[in-house]
């Protein structure tokens, strides 16, 4: 009864919304009259241009004084209907605004200056506000669209890497479609699924958690984001401090990611086409042994060893071919991506209506060798229109993307493939079939086992949102958001016998996965801003309800007769471990946020937040969240100018406040029950604990924005502190519970405390010569403060108090045994056997600095620009040990010198127990550190007089290039894992064009 009644009144305040907002628009449109075509008689017509000449899209052109204007084409040009007398004004945004009296003139061309100061007021999202860099009291970043777009990426995400300040951001790999790593300064919960951010797109929050499958990827799953078009993106902002996601409470806590997507244009229409087509490869190969240089290893290590080397023991000594070499590297990941992006898009409309409407297709082969392509479809669509008198506004965003990705069905296809013998048989019989013989003979499996299993996954993508505003009052405003987002994935995965061996009589199979979260939010909001004097003041109060559904269906055929039959489940023997959830979850809340300001100079903003969620029990359900932020701009000071002249602006600001976490599973305050597999039964699963309750971070942070001689150079500074403690978790249960955890909260505080730093510089500015250089840099540091009787606890031996979550617990390496040569660690009880006891060094995993350095340069219709990714770390070495049945590296030959810090070759136990033992010391780290050339990127803009006679407005031609070079010391693939063989990213290569009409 009390869902009804609470499912009624959300009804009933929807309704009540948009009838209000109905009620007022049919009344705007009823009170616009076309009066002003008989008051203005005289045609003025012209061209607007920049100081360099070049002509200005979307300059505005209105009759002062009076409800009339228009707006600049592509090629600059304009046309109005006004009076003799009357005055024109042209404003755009970075130019100072111009007035000209009309005379008797009907062509009136208009050059506009740059305005120094208005280009430092270029509109930030903040989420439900919009403010400036100059009056922003919180700490955002932002990237444009000029800025990642045409990048070979699937996910957006990928394309930030090293472009932001406290963003750290790891590829999931070189599967196209996986799940990219976020940490917005750090990690805050001891749960993973506790640390992603909150993705909004044009105002709907997105579910961040990836998405999962049942096929072979080496990361968490799919990316929500991957069925985004990153050419669509208009900007990307990310919200790091108490300031800026306080507004967003318990879903802010982990940062804010915020997409905004490309609007049309506010006059005639445009076509815009872009293509491109490239490559990518592994960029780089561990230096392996060669077919000569390991059984020599070999042969030592049985003579070390005294043993005989046999066939079952050393078939690579005995029975396979002694000349022959494979480059397993080359065989698995020596293919070629190729990649494929088209889109067209077309925009037009007027000063009340403009459209954006386009689509994309993307497509990514593999470097493995087989045929696994990944296709992505997108459409979208952005609407606004506008009252004459300005007053009632709506805006309709809508993101549709397809994609089908074909994965990797072999379990052999990950890093002990290519670590296999040098002179190890064919993988592949003459006739295409897998080779079980020769592998079998010497105790191995063919490594590919599973060749010819495939997986498809299909997902369908929607996020959609239509905002409604009307003006009440001057200053005044309600508005209304409406969000509705559909992601559905279809996933099947076909097993047939003749990827397995004969002797294992596997039958033909398929696993079947289908997945669906749906949500819609509402969310109205009452805004209201007024100048008294020198005192500005700006308020708004909303609410949210919000709703998100997830259903997960899952089952296993078996026996389908042939192969051809498999995945038609109607063919199959039997259906096997079918599983069915369907979840719901449901959010509330109210915020509020007052913001003043004094004269421009002085900085007051204060943000609040109730929030409920269904994941708490009735006790627990409710708390509140805020924060105060503040800023100083004191280069508006009279003292500035005098004693500081070349200082041209001045910022300290600081924030403190609340953000929440509720990012746990739904039901944990439940007893929950699932149905035995025969009839007329129920079992437990879940135990009940209807008292855990929000995990609470708590955010400081200062910081100082300079810039000098007149912004030519801008500085950023920021140091902050985060707390975040009442840490929820899956606490583990011991085995005669018969449960394996139960929700809870823990007394764990962890902290997330560091340095950010930002650098932007004109470093040259002329006409036809500009260059411009930005740095980004962050030291973050992370540490569990406090977490009582740990040592009772059952993460005894995961974490330390004063240590980083993200540890490895490791021995003390002591160098090797004069007697025997093997690897030896301290005992430091000296209890004559080696445990968590002894493992008294904590190895901080985490990046100890990262960041990036980006330039662009622009020579008349030449741009070039660039940007180098640096992170400073530790890594391991992939190998300590030579002498056992898989390739080495090549600095391992070393070892047959009895003066090497390696041990001996050797195949017996107490060689590999002590290697098992010197991988779990200090012995293999070293410095992983790595520059990057992560994007290059070279572009021409053709000259008009080319094109114009083809009726082009402008076009131009691009080079791109990712992951072109990397620096460093790091003995493995790829610098990005420094704790695993794991490739993160591919270099590639694209070339395109782009032209507008």
């Amino acid at each position: 009864m009390k869902n009804n009644y609470k499912r009624g009144m959300v009804v009933i305040m929807f309704l009540l919304a948009m009838a209000v907002l109905t009620i007022l628009a049919i009344g705007e449109l009823q009170a616009a009259t076309p009066y002003h075509t008989v008051l203005y008689q005289q045609n003025v017509n012209g061209k607007v241009t920049g100081p360099d000449g070049n002509p200005l899209l979307g300059v505005t052109v209105r009759v002062a004084g009076k409800n009339y204007g228009t707006t600049t084409n592509f090629e600059g040009d304009y046309a109005i209907i006004a009076n003799s007398g009357d005055m024109l004004v042209f404003s755009f945004i970075g130019y100072k605004p111009q007035e000209i009296l009309i005379d008797e003139q009907s062509q009136l061309n208009v050059t506009l200056k740059e305005d120094l100061d208005a280009l430092k007021e270029v509109t930030i999202n903040a989420g439900y506000y919009n403010t400036t860099r100059r009056e922003s009291t919180g700490n955002i970043s932002r990237v444009t669209a000029s800025e990642i777009e045409n990048q070979p990426v699937v996910s957006p995400l990928q394309a930030l890497q090293g472009r932001m300040a406290g963003v750290e951001i790891t590829s999931g790999g070189f599967t196209p479609g996986t799940a990219t790593r976020i940490r917005i300064r750090g990690v805050n919960s001891l749960r993973e699924e506790g640390n992603y951010p909150l993705y909004i797109i044009d105002g709907v929050p997105v579910n961040s958690i990836p998405v999962e499958t049942t096929s072979v990827l080496p990361s968490p799953g799919i990316d929500p984001l991957s069925n985004l078009d990153i050419n669509n993106i208009e900007s990307i902002e990310i919200l790091k401090d108490a300031d800026a996601t306080a507004i967003y409470g318990s879903r802010g806590a982990n940062g804010v990611v915020l997409i905004t997507t490309k609007k049309g244009v506010t006059t005639g229409t445009g076509l815009q086409a872009r293509f491109y087509y490239g490559a990518a490869i592994v960029p780089t190969k561990l230096d392996l042994l060669n077919t000569s240089e390991y059984l020599n290893v070999r042969r030592r290590a049985f003579a070390n060893d005294s043993i005989e080397p046999t066939m079952q023991n050393a078939p690579e000594l005995t029975v396979w071919d002694q000349e022959k070499y494979t480059d397993w590297q080359e065989f698995l990941y020596g293919g070629t991506a190729e990649t494929t992006n088209a889109s067209l898009n077309f925009s037009g409309g007027d000063q009340q209506t403009f459209f954006r409407l386009g689509g994309s297709f993307f497509t990514q082969g593999t470097i493995y060798p087989a045929d696994y392509d990944y296709k992505k479809i997108t459409g979208n669509l952005n609407l606004n229109h506008r009252s004459k008198n300005e007053k009632f506004q709506v805006n309709l965003a809508v993101n549709y993307g397809v994609d089908l990705n074909e994965f990797a069905g072999s379990l052999g296809f990950d890093v002990s493939t290519i670590l296999l013998p040098p002179n190890a048989p064919n993988v592949f019989n003459d006739d295409g079939g897998l080779n079980w013989e020769e592998w079998e003979v010497g105790g191995f499996t063919n490594p590919v086992a599973g060749y010819f299993n495939t997986a498809n996954k299909h997902t369908r993508n929607l996020v959609s949102n239509i905002k409604l505003s009307y003006r009440i009052l001057p200053g005044l405003q309600l508005k209304t958001s409406l969000g509705y987002t559909n992601y559905t994935s279809e996933e099947l995965r076909k097993q047939p016998s003749r990827s397995y061996t004969p002797t294992q009589s596997i039958s033909n199979k398929s696993n079947h996965l289908r997945s669906e979260r749906a949500s819609w939010i509402i969310e109205p909001q009452l805004n209201y801003e007024k100048a008294l004097g020198k005192l500005n003041f700006e308020s708004l109060f909303g609410a949210t309800l919000q709703e998100n559904t997830s259903l997960q269906e899952r089952f296993l055929a078996d026996g389908y007769a042939s192969e051809a039959l498999i995945g038609n489940i109607g063919a199959a023997e039997s259906i096997r471990n079918p599983a069915r959830s369907n979840t719901q979850y449901r959010y509330t809340a109210i915020f509020s946020r007052v913001g003043i300001n004094w004269d421009r100079t002085y900085y007051l903003n204060l943000t609040g937040r109730r929030d409920g969620s269904s994941r708490f029990g009735p006790n627990n359900r409710f708390a509140n969240f805020g924060a105060i932020g503040t800023a100083w701009i004191f280069s508006e000071e009279e003292f500035m100018e005098t004693t500081f002249p070349f200082i041209s602006f001045g910022k300290l600001r600081a924030s403190y406040g609340t953000t929440g976490n509720d990012q746990i599973g739904d039901y944990g305050y439940l007893d929950t029950y699932e149905a035995t597999r025969g009839p007329g039964g129920l079992y437990p699963t879940s135990l009940a604990n209807p008292d855990f309750s929000w995990e609470i971070n708590k955010k400081f942070e200062v910081g100082v924005e300079l810039g000098f001689l007149e912004d030519q150079h801008r500085l950023s500074l920021s140091h902050y502190r985060n707390r975040s403690s009442n840490q929820l978790v899956g606490y583990p249960l011991p085995a005669t519970t018969g449960f394996t955890l139960v929700q809870a909260n823990l007394p764990a505080t962890v902290e997330n405390s560091g340095w950010e730093l930002v650098l932007n510089t004109e470093i040259f500015n002329k006409e036809q010569f500009n260059w411009n250089a930005s740095l980004n840099l962050s030291l973050p540091k992370n540490r569990l403060v406090s977490y009582p009787n740990i040592d009772q606890s059952t993460y005894a031996n995961t974490y330390r108090v004063g240590e980083p979550l993200n540890i490895s617990l490791v021995y003390d390496y002591t160098g090797r045994d004069p007697n025997t040569g093997l690897y030896t660690v301290r005992d430091v009880n000296e209890d004559e056997r080696y445990d968590y006891q002894d493992r008294i060094i904590a190895k901080d995993l985490n990046r100890e600095l990262f960041g990036g350095i980006s330039n662009t340069i622009n020579y008349k219709n030449f741009s070039l620009q660039f940007l180098w990714q640096f992170v400073k770390q530790e890594g391991i070495i992939p190998n300590i040990t030579a002498g056992g049945r898989y390739n080495t590296m090549s600095y391992l030959l070393s070892s047959l010198d009895e003066e090497s810090i390696f041990q001996p070759p050797s195949t017996l136990f107490p060689a590999r127990e002590a290697e098992g033992y010197a991988l779990q010391s200090t012995f293999p780290y070293q410095n992983a550190s790595f520059w990057r050339l992560k994007n290059l990127s070279l572009a021409y803009k053709i000259p008009k007089d080319l094109i114009n006679n083809i009726g082009m407005q402008n076009g131009r031609v691009f080079l791109h290039g990712q992951n072109l070079l990397t620096i460093t010391p790091f003995k493995g693939l790829d610098a990005e894992n420094p704790y695993s063989l794991a490739i993160g990213n591919l270099k590639s290569v694209t070339a395109g064009i782009e032209v507008n009409f």
